[in-house]
């Protein structure tokens, strides 16, 4: 069984500040649960654009407002607390934080916690 706190992970290599946002890494590859699971800030007043072309995110909201912009399409959900969205599609999208905004974050496949966004906003394909 796995037992880990958001406290334990601050300031750990499990914590990890992306500019726009900071994601604490509850789960990864390496739990070997198949998907990956993230407590998430969005900071206020950003804009980040994000294509998950190599995974599936659901992404659930605790407190604060984000916009999700589809592209190209430009169609727009108010996310909120207790909103869900499913990026079922690899739908390339802007996230447009209002304010801070705290999300927990599920990834399948499960990332390994050392991606990087590239140019496009896309996690690689995690190595085996």
């Amino acid at each position: 069984m796995i037992v880990r706190s958001l406290e334990e992970i601050k300031g750990t290599d499990r914590d990890v500040d992306g500019g726009n946002w900071v994601s604490r890494r509850l789960l990864l590859a390496g739990d070997n649960m198949g998907f990956s699971l993230h407590d998430t800030i969005l900071k206020a007043g950003t804009t980040t654009p994000i294509h998950y072309q190599n995974h599936l995110e659901a992404v659930y909201c605790i407190e604060g407002h984000v916009t999700v912009e589809l592209d190209p399409s430009g169609e727009k959900y108010e996310i909120k607390p207790g909103t869900v969205y499913a990026l079922d599609k690899h739908d390339k999208h802007v996230l447009i934080a209002h304010e801070d905004t705290r999300v927990v974050c599920v990834f399948n496949p499960a990332v390994t916690g050392t991606e990087v966004h590239n140019k496009d906003g896309v996690y690689p394909v995690a190595n085996d």
